[in-house]
């Protein structure tokens, strides 16, 4: 009977360890119960953010609809249904951004915009494409896609653009025609 009763505690003992050391923590898994990874964590409907600096607005942000990706390891935000972006100078003179579609990624700093996108400077430059890309630690815009560029009294057409967000340094790629209009 002892032997048995060894044994039978042996026994149980080893299926506790076995359990204990089978048992690994999920407890991450767990808290994704319920969130599907392709899904966002986060949805802002009808924004209208404004980023002021000193006691001065110097960005307003609308959106119908912007989704929060922060769940991903690759970080971004999705503006499904478009943006409408004023950026306000030193001087208070306001430059506009409107795409059908942005997205940002939080990581690398690019925000790309697409759909009729159109960007009007202060200083009535008006840039209109299909796809334009904006690196926000450099501060400059660039696509590969057509563009027509509207500076002064011409008209530029090409395919690609690359420029600082003054346009300063604004050049056209492939130029496909010029046109000067009269004043």
């Amino acid at each position: 009977m002892d032997i048995y009763k060894s044994h039978r505690i042996f026994l149980v003992c080893s299926v506790i360890l076995m359990t204990l050391i089978s048992c690994k923590n999920n407890f991450d898994e767990v808290k994704k119960i319920g969130v599907s990874e392709n899904a966002p964590i986060g949805i802002a409907e009808g924004l209208n953010l404004k980023y002021t600096d000193s006691g001065r607005v110097t960005v307003n942000l609308r959106s119908p609809k912007m989704l929060d990706y922060s769940n991903r390891i690759f970080v971004f935000n999705e503006f499904p249904d478009g943006i409408d972006l004023d950026l306000f100078d030193e001087e208070n003179q306001r430059s506009n951004v409107i795409a059908d579609y942005a997205i940002v990624y939080d990581k690398t700093g690019i925000i790309d915009l697409q759909g009729n996108v159109v960007l009007s400077s202060t200083s009535k430059d008006t840039l209109f494409a299909e796809q334009l890309y904006f690196d926000q630690k450099r501060e400059w815009l660039f696509t590969n896609r057509p563009v027509t560029f509207r500076t002064g009294r011409d008209v530029i057409n090409g395919k690609g653009f690359d420029s600082d967000v003054k346009f300063t340094k604004a050049q056209v790629l492939e130029i496909d025609g010029i046109i000067t209009l009269d004043e």
